[in-house]
């Protein structure tokens, strides 16, 4: 029923289904670049540039801000990660995967849940700790999204033990320079200004308090106006200022512990487009 309603050029179109007593199946465009995450954990044969996940970023943030601010009533995703980020023949980023989503009603600001569902190391702590979805729910996760696109690492992190993405680009951060949290394979490539300008971006939306992330109009926002500096001259890694980030302290251990393994409702839905295939997933299965 969600699918049916939403029309934008960064979400995933329905485009038919298949219901017959061996089949029960939904059927979306073919999508031959597969998923942000499998391009993200490519060998150092093949990586995206910079300019490529910056745009792909905002394809991401369009798609929300369409859910969040144009629906009637909002949409909140509730898993958003890179491999629900699927990209086309021109990497054009798509959002995919509405198993969990949820619609507002008209006049209410959240949506009280019996558990928090979604994929450890993308879950809202706010949200795990409430039960209660808002649009900045989403915010996080395109937060964690932003930062995989950043480093090229994963949510979560052996380093030697479990640490959460945004507390390892803190930690790396405050042992040095920004430039040790970017992913080795841009060998240098990027725009150290919009780098700086990407993470500060990124860490306000990982913010502990949903209060204090921005809404995905100004997360799209932000990233237009970073998308015609990424091309200009490169600056040397020594020209930004250093910056540090707070740690996460204050975050409950129960949350810490949710975001090294578990997580509640439900387990993410996974897409049918992991392997790059034309998606005919099993309705039965979701």
């Amino acid at each position: 029923q969600t699918l049916s309603k939403v029309h934008h050029k960064n979400l995933v179109t329905l485009q038919g289904y298949c219901q017959n007593k061996k089949c029960l199946a939904l059927v979306y465009d073919f999508m031959p670049r597969g998923n942000l995450q499998q391009l993200l954990k490519g060998g150092d044969d093949y990586s995206l540039t910079w300019e490529q996940r910056l745009y792909i970023a905002l394809d991401a943030a369009q798609g929300l801000e369409y859910l969040h601010e144009l629906c009637t009533p909002s949409i909140v995703h509730r898993d958003v990660k890179t491999p629900n980020i699927l990209l086309d023949k021109n990497l054009v980023g798509i959002i995919s995967d509405f198993g969990l989503s949820r619609a507002f009603n008209d006049a209410h600001t959240h949506i009280s849940t019996a558990a928090a569902a979604g994929t450890p190391g993308y879950i809202d702590p706010e949200y795990h700790a409430s039960y209660q979805i808002t649009v900045k729910t989403d915010v996080y996760s395109f937060g964690i999204v932003l930062l995989e696109i950043i480093t090229g690492q994963p949510p979560l992190l052996m380093d030697p033990q479990t640490v959460h993405l945004p507390n390892w680009v803190r930690r790396k951060i405050a042992m040095g320079s920004i430039h040790d949290v970017v992913d080795k394979r841009l060998m240098d490539q990027y725009d150290a200004s919009s780098l700086q300008s990407v993470v500060d971006l990124a860490m306000n939306c990982v913010e502990n308090a949903a209060v204090d992330r921005p809404t995905m109009t100004v997360v799209a926002t932000r990233l237009k106006g970073l998308l015609p500096a990424v091309s200009s001259e490169k600056q040397s890694v020594s020209a930004t200022p250093r910056r540090t980030y707070s740690m996460d302290s204050e975050i409950p251990r129960q949350f810490q512990m949710m975001i090294s393994g578990a997580s509640n409702e439900g387990s993410s839905f996974q897409s049918g487009y992991t392997n790059g295939m034309s998606q005919m997933s099993l309705l039965s299965g979701r």
